[in-house]
């Protein structure tokens, strides 16, 4: 391993517009949004800034649109040191509504189909095999299977699916109990992962392996005064680097769950991430 880290994101980038509501929404509810933010975020883009947040030489492969949106994201990425390797879809760029409740929690409205990169993408995939760490959200079973050759490969537990069509075994999968989507254990994948890691909130989380579970612990309680937006893509992101750096499962996971706190202190999830050492 060089002494720099050498990591990737892979994965949907999506243009969000973020403000608080008095009450998330019920059936047949009108709310309105207040504080308005707009930024690059998403299940690889919060990831993705989390990780620009540390020395590594770092890159990204997404797929972008051909409208407004796009270019927004486009250049909030371009403004990084960040390699970025993007596809061109001739569609509309995936907008995302993220409504934020008194309490913190969330609710999240998509608008149209985010865009991952595939396999069949003009990207320079072998890039990849060069990788210390990478973290894997989009939906492809064949570029799954091609982000193999990354040393220390972590994928989010929503893709269950995907890890089943591509038949390999990842280092780590990472969620939360408290997604559905989610939710599971080490027995619901027909080829186990190395460590699954699910974190629980204020209960800090568990790993399971197949030596057994083993929890870890919250940090010291943050004030909600932003929301919950970003923090489980913040604390994956973390546990890439610090898994990539080396650290065991639960060192790993213990230190990504700062990461993951520190962004309930702000509205714009972006602007609270710690940065990586």
């Amino acid at each position: 391993m060089s002494a720099v880290l050498r990591l990737g994101v892979i994965g949907h980038v999506e243009h969000i517009t973020l403000g608080r509501v008095l009450a998330l929404p019920g059936p047949g509810d009108i709310v309105h949004l207040r504080e308005l933010l707009t930024l690059a975020g998403g299940g690889a883009g919060v990831p993705f800034f989390q990780l620009v947040r540390s020395s590594a030489e770092l890159h990204l492969f997404t797929a972008l649109g051909d409208d407004e949106a796009a270019r927004f994201v486009e250049q909030a990425l371009g403004e990084t040191r960040a390699q970025i390797h993007a596809a061109r879809r001739a569609e509309p760029h995936t907008r995302c509504i993220v409504m934020i409740g008194p309490d913190g929690d969330r609710a999240i409205l998509v608008v149209g189909e985010p865009l991952h990169p595939r396999a069949g993408d003009a990207l320079p995939w072998p890039v990849l095999d060069t990788l210390d760490g990478a973290y894997f959200t989009a939906q492809d079973p064949a570029l799954l299977q091609r982000a193999r050759g990354v040393r220390v490969l972590v994928v989010t537990a929503r893709r269950r699916a995907c890890i089943a069509a591509a038949r390999i075994a990842v280092d780590a999968v990472v969620g939360s109990t408290s997604d559905p989507g989610e939710r599971c254990r080490l027995a619901d994948f027909a080829i186990p992962p190395r460590a699954l890691i699910l974190t629980e909130g204020a209960r800090g989380g568990i790993i399971e392996t197949a030596e057994g579970i083993v929890r870890f612990a919250a940090p010291a309680a943050h004030a909600t005064a932003g929301g919950t937006y970003g923090a489980g893509d913040s604390f994956a992101a973390a546990l890439t680097y610090y898994l990539a750096a080396g650290l065991p499962a639960l060192a790993a996971a213990e230190r990504a769950a700062h990461h993951g706190a520190a962004v309930l202190a702000s509205l714009d999830p972006l602007t609270s991430q710690l940065a990586l050492p």
